[in-house]
């Protein structure tokens, strides 16, 4: 029978409104929340994952490189050369627990916001101290490979960068919430792929550009109970809500019963997510089922 692309879904952390025990939003789900409520529910609650793009090899090296190359220098507790090229009295920041903050997948950086029960957490890429404010610094690695050149205005100012910038506001919020200082003012790191070489010759140029961002963090608090209330968003009666789930767990009997676990991309398959190999028939009719359920239930939750 002819097959499909791998299909992922989630069986575990689904919100439960009857709980006591804190639920786990992570700095991209908050983020998935402010782009699309639905899209969010059907996640948190449901059990949908949305459709995710691979990840960027090339830029998880530049993040590791960077990482390491920093930490020569945290562990001496000297400023990094770009530091002093900018004149800033900054030195990486030591702390016992930076392996676990950079980690989102261990914990990262996270708080309990007692009002809405609810635990915000994400991964940092670094943190540099004010030897003069005596403040934290948060700092993102961002590697790309632009024509355009890099400058703050340009930066700041686009479209598609909007979702850094909230990511920093998110990152100075849970850092203040666990009683740290943390300065009002950030930075991106961008590292920019140069085309401009004659030949590839086994290597990638880059220039670094440092942009300073000031956080706004006043917009969270706000966005935070507004998420808890989308959590527990509910249809008319509780059998609604019900059914739906169900429609998700025959889903899953469907594709259990007529189609394989995938095993070379089952390995790479993340806790609590199962990879699967669904057959075309099938495929299609569990996201028809589910398409018109999805859209008379939402279509009672969000006027």
């Amino acid at each position: 029978m002819k097959e499909v692309a791998s299909f992922r879904v989630r069986k575990s952390s689904l919100y439960d409104r009857k709980s006591d025990l804190p639920f786990k939003i992570s700095r991209s789900k908050f983020f998935n929340f402010l782009s699309c409520k639905r899209c969010f529910y059907l996640d948190r609650v449901i059990g949908l994952k949305e459709p995710s793009m691979p990840g960027w090899a090339l830029n998880i090296a530049v993040d590791e490189l960077l990482k390491k190359e920093f930490d020569q220098y945290r562990k001496e507790q000297k400023p990094h050369p770009t530091m002093l090229k900018h004149n800033l009295n900054f030195i990486p920041y030591q702390h016992k627990d930076l392996d676990i903050w950079r980690n989102s997948l261990k914990g990262g950086i996270s708080y309990l916001d007692e009002k809405t029960n609810l635990i915000i957490h994400g991964g940092i890429d670094d943190l540099w101290f004010d030897l003069k404010e005596k403040k934290l610094i948060v700092v993102d690695y961002k590697a790309q490979s632009s024509t355009y050149p890099v400058t703050v205005s340009s930066y700041l100012g686009s479209q598609w960068h909007l979702s850094y910038k909230l990511q920093m506001d998110i990152y100075v919020h849970i850092l203040r919430k666990m009683n740290f200082k943390v300065s009002d003012l950030s930075y991106f790191y961008v590292c920019n792929g140069e085309k401009t070489n004659d030949k590839f010759n086994n290597k990638i140029d880059f220039k670094i550009t440092l942009i300073p961002y000031r956080v706004d963090t006043s917009w969270i608090e706000g966005k935070i109970l507004e998420m808890k209330e989308i959590l527990n968003s509910v249809p008319t009666d509780d059998a609604s809500l019900d059914a739906l789930k169900e429609i998700n767990l025959r889903i899953l009997s469907i594709v259990d019963e007529d189609s394989e676990v995938s095993p070379e991309n089952n390995k790479n398959t993340s806790p609590g997510y199962t990879t699967l190999r669904v057959p075309h028939t099938y495929f299609y009719a569990c996201v028809y089922v589910v398409a018109l359920s999805l859209a008379f239930y939402l279509g009672s939750i969000y006027q």
